[in-house]
């Protein structure tokens, strides 16, 4: 194997979240422990993804107890077993739903429509190898419909939008603190690369109960825009974002000197792209930041970002056999390539790593104006090195928190703890507004 060949293969690992748990573990009577956290799944995939949806129990998306039930009938890697086990988890909750519902009992079926739609959006993460498994439309299908009981029901209620955009429309959520239409400060919050936007509310209820009105959207490549549109990710953000901004400034209730744009994950690199090119944003917040994931992974293998990208365009065969003979003992670069493959509508690995390269912040990241806020995750190895990179890179105001493994904080998103994370960044939007805390 020539020298570009064996750093290709370091690359196709460093790429993705391939991260596996880098302590060998020991057992507690039926579960595993690394790094002193008890692990129910030895899928790394698997154990993050469970830890993703019980860390929303804090905002009523999901209870522990149900979630424990849910994986008592999962084999750990088994994605089949994944999605049978929310599956039936999300019916039972949603029968749950409708029946509370039937009896007037409007609060306890708000709740259960929430865990309902969460567990239908889990239950097909996994099954986007097959774009045409019909599993895919029919769980979101679902998950937006139980999400859309609960909005209903919700006081304020979460109103439904869509946002002029191309020759189409962006389905979006306006969550308001109160009815007063009186103008707040407003934080427009879109996910990522694999997430939708009713995800969010666990993001979006904490900003509200903050004193912020809050805008969820979903552009090309996320939720019901790939799933039922068929849009895939595009790398030029702001040419999506900037619609989206158009509208909540055209609402009344959004102070136009307090509007924040908040990206989540593979978010953290589209929305400062958006800010990047739309002074109307007055604070951003990447969580965590994404300057250039290709260059990072380059740096890493002492090669040059043009020579790993000029192997990667010259040889898609090689890599993609590569790639796939990896797959097939990885649950978690399977699912990266199958997702990227489905939301960047590409039919190869090699395809869609040139697409995903265009994802970058090189020529964008100084021309940030507005206050920024790059956070990072002191465990997040799925793009370790990208925060630091992009914090760097930036000639605004700014600021670099990092959140700690000791408070719980320390995966990915800070998932484990959801309620720690809005705080800090809530607290660091209220300090760049000059808000009193409401």
């Amino acid at each position: 194997m020539n020298k570009i060949n064996y750093l290709l293969v370091l690359f196709i690992f460093s790429i993705t979240f391939f991260a596996t748990f880098s302590n060998p573990g020991w057992t507690m009577g039926e579960f595993t422990v690394y790094n002193s956290e008890v692990v129910l799944f030895n899928d790394s995939s698997f154990h993050f993804e469970f830890i993703r949806i019980v860390g929303q129990s804090a905002y009523g998306t999901s209870s522990v107890q149900e979630c424990l039930e849910a994986a008592s009938d999962i084999k750990s890697g088994d994605t089949e077993s994944w999605y049978n086990a929310w599956h039936q988890l999300a019916l039972k909750t949603e029968k749950n739903a409708n029946s509370s519902l039937s009896q007037g009992k409007n609060n306890k079926a708000r709740e259960e429509y929430l865990r309902a739609g969460n567990y239908y959006r889990v239950s097909e993460f996994y099954l986007h190898g097959n774009p045409e498994d019909p599993r895919i439309i029919a769980s979101w299908n679902k998950s937006h419909e139980c999400f859309q009981m609960a909005a209903g029901l919700s006081k304020p209620e979460i109103e439904a939008v869509e946002i002029p955009y191309e020759n189409t429309t962006l389905p979006a959520y306006f969550y308001k603190v109160d009815e007063s239409g009186k103008s707040r400060p407003t934080l427009i919050i879109q996910t990522g690369f694999d997430g939708t936007q009713e995800e969010l509310y666990v993001y979006a209820v904490a900003a509200n109960q903050r004193g912020y009105n809050v805008l969820t959207f979903e552009g090309p490549g996320q939720g019901r825009v790939i799933r039922v549109q068929g849009l895939p990710f595009r790398p030029d953000w702001e040419k999506v974002a900037q619609p989206v901004v158009s509208y909540a400034l055209s609402r009344s209730e959004v102070d136009p000197q307090k509007l924040a744009f908040y990206g989540l994950s593979f978010g953290g690199y589209m929305a400062p792209r958006a800010a990047a090119h739309d002074p109307r944003i007055k604070a951003v917040i990447a969580n965590g930041g994404v300057y250039d994931p290709v260059r990072g992974m380059a740096h890493n293998l002492n090669i040059t970002r043009e020579e790993l990208m000029e192997y990667i365009e010259n040889n898609p065969e090689e890599i993609n056999a590569e790639i796939e003979s990896r797959m097939e003992n990885s649950t978690l670069m399977t699912w990266f390539f199958e997702n990227g493959m489905y939301t960047f509508k590409e039919d190869s690995p090699a395809d869609f790593l040139v697409k995903y390269s265009e994802c970058n912040m090189i020529d964008s990241a100084h021309k940030i104006k507005s206050p920024a806020l790059i956070c990072d995750s002191e465990n997040d190895l799925s793009m370790k090195g990208q925060a630091p990179m992009l914090y760097h890179q930036l000639k605004c105001p700014k600021t670099f928190l990092l959140f700690k493994t000791a408070e719980g904080a320390g995966d990915h998103c800070q998932v484990g703890n959801l309620p720690l994370s809005n705080k800090k960044i809530l607290d660091w939007l209220d300090l760049t507004f000059q808000r009193t805390p409401y």
